[in-house]
């Protein structure tokens, strides 16, 4: 992915890594115990298939809260328009959220999806119902069968919204969803807190 300004661009449609990859965090950056994202198992179809937050493979038993939720219809950058192949004039439903662990703001979340695609569905609400985005993308006959995720790292512009003491760095995925005949139906670029979260990344050879 190569970035111009604030704008994230994303490359050509194709698989993703291969090996075992996981990204941890110096212990002094650590202020509790952190949650560790596995991005292989997490996004498995048997979970949102049977009603299942995705979130949930993160955080164990433990109180992970979304405290807050917008969802707005607009025009997406243009780097995202292009991957969900969004004609001119097209707008994306865009849901931004912000989750907070044990009463600490760990992630930043803003979906994009095509509107067109989503209109009338609890995609365009707060709650988007059992199994979330995924499982209704999945009654509309384009849930995902494939996922992208491309990680790097910055200092943060989203310091007050996820309450970063100086010097903290922040992760950012972004992560494309792709339905069975290979189209994007979902942009996600999240901004986590780096002393939060430990990214496990496990695939076959």
């Amino acid at each position: 992915m190569e970035t111009s300004g604030n704008v994230w661009r994303y490359p050509e449609k194709r698989s993703g890594l291969s090996g075992h990859e996981t990204v941890r965090q110096p212990e002094h950056q650590r202020a509790g115990a952190e949650l560790r994202r596995r991005g292989v198992q997490r996004l498995a179809r048997e979970r949102w298939a049977e009603g299942r937050s995705i979130w949930s493979a993160d955080i164990g038993d433990r109180e992970l809260v979304v405290d807050s939720v917008e969802v707005t219809e607009e025009a997406a950058p243009a780097a995202v328009a292009a991957v969900l192949e969004l004609g001119e004039g097209a707008h994306a439903c865009v849901r931004r959220r912000r989750f907070v662990l044990d009463g600490k703001p760990v992630l930043l979340s803003t979906s994009y999806l095509p509107a067109a695609l989503v209109a009338g569905t609890a995609i365009t609400q707060p709650d988007t119902g059992s199994g979330g985005t995924y499982a209704r993308l999945a009654e509309l006959g384009r849930g995902p069968v494939r996922f992208r995720e491309e990680v790097r790292s910055r200092m943060p512009e989203e310091a007050g919204r996820l309450e970063l003491p100086a010097g903290v760095p922040v992760v950012l995925v972004a992560r494309t969803a792709f339905d069975a005949e290979g189209r994007a139906v979902e942009v996600n670029e999240m901004v986590l807190d780096s002393s939060a979260y430990v990214l496990e990344y496990d695939f076959e050879a």
